[in-house]
C-alpha cells in the first residue's frame, strides 16, 4: 500500500522575508547606526530569540521591541537605583551621582516624560483623546497597585527582620514606625499615598504625573510654549513658596515634590517632540555639548572633592540656589540637562561596539516596572542582610552581583513568557 501524501498545512506557510534593518537614533545623534544597528541574536539576549516564524506572526504574538536609547538609559537608571538604595555599600561610589549633582531619579522621570510621546502620538496624527485618557489612567492604576503591593511586602519584611534579629528598632526604619504603632490611620494614609516609606516613594510621584499627563498632552496639542510656560511657573512658584504635598498621619512632606518634579517630566516630553524645545535642542546640540563638557568636568571635580555652597549662606529664596533633591532645585535641573546633552552622543557608539550591553540594559528598560519593584524589595533585603552580618566588600560584591543577575533573569523570563503566549 502506498504511503499517504504528507499533510498540508493550513494556511500554507510563506518563507520568512528578512526585515529591512531598522535605523536607530539616539537623542541628538546626527546619524543613524545604519547596518550596525542592534538585532536580536541568540547570543545577545539569552532566553529570548525571535525565530522567523515568530517574526512572521508579529500581529498575533507579543514580540519585544528592538533595543533603543530610551530603554537602554532606563535600564541604566534601574541598575543605579538598585545599587544606590543600599546606602553605604562599596559600589555606591561608582554610580554617576558620585560625580554629579543629579542622579538616576532625574533620568528616570525624564525618560518617563520622553516615553509619553509614544502614547500621545505624533503631532500630525495624535491619539484620540478618549483612548489617550483611558490608557494613562489605566497605567496610573497599574502603578498604584504595584506600589501598594511592594509597600505591604516591605512592611512584612521589616516586621520579620525585627522578630528574627530580635531588634524592634528595625520597625522604625524608612518611616515605617507609624505602620506598626498607629496602624489604623497609617494604612489609610498608605492607600491615599499620604504616608510613604523611605526608598519606596517614587511610584506615588509617577501616579500623580500619569494622572496629570492627559492635561499635559492637551496643552501640548494647543501650544507647546504654553505647556512649557505653565510647567515652569508651577515649578518656580513651588520653589519660592516652598509649596509641596504634605503627609498624613505623620507630619511631613513628600520626598519627591510633584509640583517641582513635573517640570522634569514635562521637559522629557517636550525634548522628545520633533518641534518646539525638542527641535531647538536637535538643531543646536553641537554647541550645547561644547558648552556642557567643561561645565560638567568642573562640577564633577567639585563634587568629588566635596566643594558645595553652604546652604546657610544662600540668599532668599534659598531653594533657587541650594542643592535640594526633594524640590529639584534649578542647579540640579541645569546640570542634568547638560549631562543629557553630553551623553546623548554615547549610545550609538555603545550600540556599535558593545551590543550585548545594550541588549541587557534595554531588556531591563523594557520591563521597567517589574524590575523596579523587584529591585526595591531586593535593596531592602540587602539592607537588612548588611545590617545583620555587618557586611563589607565581600558581602556587597556578592549581594550586588546576585541582585543584578536576578533582575536580569526575571526580566528575561518575563519576556520569554510573553513571547510564548
Amino acid at each position: 500500500m502506498a504511503s499517504p501524501p504528507p499533510r498540508a498545512t493550513f494556511p500554507p506557510r510563506r518563507p520568512a522575508t528578512p526585515r529591512r534593518p531598522r535605523r536607530l537614533y539616539a537623542f541628538g545623534a546626527g546619524r543613524s547606526l545604519g547596518r550596525t544597528q542592534l538585532r536580536y541574536r541568540p547570543w545577545s539576549v539569552p532566553w529570548i530569540g525571535v525565530s522567523s516564524e515568530a517574526a512572521s506572526n508579529r500581529g498575533r504574538r507579543h514580540v519585544p521591541r528592538d533595543a533603543n536609547a530610551v530603554d537602554f538609559w532606563r535600564g541604566f537608571a534601574l541598575i543605579e537605583i538598585f545599587v544606590n538604595h543600599v546606602p553605604g555599600n562599596f559600589y555606591e561610589q561608582f554610580t554617576h551621582k558620585a560625580l554629579s549633582l543629579s542622579d538616576s531619579a532625574e533620568l528616570f522621570v525624564f525618560l518617563a516624560g520622553w516615553s509619553l510621546k509614544f502614547v500621545v502620538g505624533p503631532p500630525d496624527a495624535p491619539a484620540p483623546a478618549v483612548r489617550l485618557v483611558g490608557r494613562l489612567v489605566l497605567r496610573a492604576y497599574q502603578l498604584f497597585s504595584a506600589h501598594v503591593v511592594i509597600v505591604m511586602l516591605a512592611v512584612a519584611m521589616l516586621a520579620a527582620a525585627a522578630r528574627l534579629l530580635d531588634n524592634p528598632l528595625i520597625l522604625e526604619w524608612f518611616n515605617a514606625a507609624a505602620v506598626f504603632y498607629e496602624p489604623v490611620e497609617t494604612h489609610i494614609g498608605l492607600v491615599l499615598l499620604t504616608h510613604q516609606l523611605g526608598y519606596f516613594d517614587i511610584l506615588p510621584l509617577y501616579v500623580v504625573l500619569l494622572l496629570l499627563s492627559p492635561l499635559i498632552a492637551l496643552l501640548d496639542r494647543f501650544n507647546q510654549t504654553v505647556l512649557l510656560t505653565v510647567s515652569f511657573l508651577i515649578y518656580i512658584v513651588s520653589l519660592i513658596t516652598e509649596a509641596t504635598f504634605t503627609t498624613w498621619p505623620t507630619q511631613g512632606e513628600w520626598f519627591f515634590n510633584p509640583m517641582c518634579w513635573q517640570f522634569d517630566f514635562v521637559l522629557g516630553f517636550l525634548f522628545a517632540r520633533p518641534t518646539g524645545a525638542g527641535g531647538w535642542a536637535r538643531r543646536n546640540l553641537g554647541w550645547v555639548r561644547i558648552v556642557a563638557i567643561p561645565i560638567l568636568a568642573a562640577a564633577a571635580w567639585a563634587r568629588w572633592y566635596g566643594f558645595e555652597l553652604d546652604p546657610t549662606l544662600a540668599p532668599e529664596p534659598h531653594l533657587l540656589f541650594v542643592d535640594a533633591k526633594s524640590f529639584l532645585s534649578p542647579i540640579r535641573v541645569m546640570q542634568f540637562l547638560l549631562l543629557v546633552a553630553a551623553f546623548s552622543a554615547v549610545y550609538p557608539t555603545i550600540a556599535r561596539f558593545v551590543p550585548p550591553l545594550v541588549s541587557v540594559l534595554s531588556l531591563l528598560g523594557r520591563n521597567s516596572l517589574l524590575v523596579f519593584c523587584l529591585g526595591s524589595l531586593l535593596s531592602l533585603a540587602l539592607q537588612i542582610g548588611r545590617f545583620a552580618v555587618r557586611g563589607g566588600i565581600a558581602f556587597d560584591t556578592a549581594a550586588v552581583a546576585g541582585g543584578l543577575l536576578l533582575l536580569y533573569a526575571v526580566a528575561a523570563g518575563h519576556e520569554w513568557l510573553e513571547t510564548s503566549r
